[in-house]
């Protein structure tokens, strides 16, 4: 199907906004590579798209293998926009994800919407990119 330019409200952009996605991900994979090498820095990035008409409130926690949680992130993500949130920007009061320890995340989010999952690690000069859709629940 093509869609007609000139023809009014005939446009993806034109139709009313709907959230798309889900409200609950998991990610069950986090680890954030202790050394960079080269110009790159090693980081890892929760990608977030919100299609709806509304700005969606995430609350994001942070498990560990050995140690409690980190709760009560919370990150926006503003209507109609995409945001990729570095990981090790995180902060739960002065806590945050120490590099080189492996965590897991999971984000719940007021309105549905999409969350990819993003690792560059540098640690040598053959970098490596990892993306992979993060796992809905909700």
């Amino acid at each position: 199907m093509t869609l007609d330019p000139t023809k009014q409200d005939t446009s993806a952009h034109k139709t009313a906004p709907t959230a798309a996605g889900h409200t609950y991900w998991v990610i069950p994979d986090g680890y954030i590579p202790p050394e960079s090498s080269g110009t790159l820095e090693s980081h890892e990035s929760i990608c977030v798209l919100n299609t709806g008409a509304t700005d969606a409130e995430l609350h994001i926690t942070i498990y560990y293998e050995d140690r409690d949680p980190l709760e009560d992130i919370i990150a926006e993500v503003p209507a109609r926009r995409t945001k990729h949130i570095r990981t090790a920007s995180l902060r739960s009061g002065e806590q945050s994800i120490p590099a080189g320890v492996p965590y897991a995340i999971t984000v719940s989010s007021n309105i549905p919407v999409i969350i990819q999952y993003s690792r560059l690690d540098t640690t040598q000069p053959e970098l490596a990119l990892m993306s992979v859709m993060a796992y809905p629940l909700g």
